[in-house]
């Protein structure tokens, strides 16, 4: 099982597009989806200042229904505004659990619930949307060394 850490995340300014789906097309949409966000990042002569990531603000009805909504984002360093589709968005520095996943995208349940779990048993309440952050390239690695960091942010019960 994935180790997990409690740890500060960074403040993050990144060209974000946000998406509505259906769950079964995750996949497909997601590669399209960061192919735009890395192409307008890169017409504009930014700097990527982190990895791809995704923001998962689905409920579990949601997902029930076959339904996701998501950001796809790439931080970036430098001046841009947004245009289109792409929406600049700045992601707070905020107290995080966060635990790697190396394998394939459709075995990262696990680390979901292991993180949920932790955070009962610390008595921490996730205070906003799971963040995935694409560690590796999958065109690049095989998929057993797929590398994808997931983020909750939390806060200790109480505060």
């Amino acid at each position: 099982m994935a180790k997990i850490e409690e740890k500060m995340a960074d403040e993050m300014r990144a060209a974000c597009i946000f998406h509505k789906g259906a769950v079964a097309a995750v996949a497909d949409d997601m590669g399209q989806i960061l192919s735009e966000v890395i192409e307008w990042v890169m017409k504009r002569g930014l700097q990527m200042a982190g990895p791809p990531f995704a923001v998962y603000y689905s409920s579990q009805e949601d997902m029930a229904r076959g339904e996701m909504q998501f950001d796809v984002g790439i931080p970036f360093i430098g001046d841009a505004q947004g245009e289109g589709k792409i929406q600049i968005k700045t992601f707070p520095a905020q107290e995080v659990l966060s635990a790697i996943h190396k394998g394939p995208y459709n075995q990262i349940a696990p680390v979901y619930a292991a993180l949920m779990e932790y955070a009962a048993q610390n008595d921490y309440k996730v205070t906003g949307a799971p963040m995935e952050l694409y560690l590796t390239n999958p065109m690049e690695v095989a998929e057993s060394d797929v590398l994808t960091e997931v983020r909750f942010p939390i806060a200790k019960r109480g505060r």
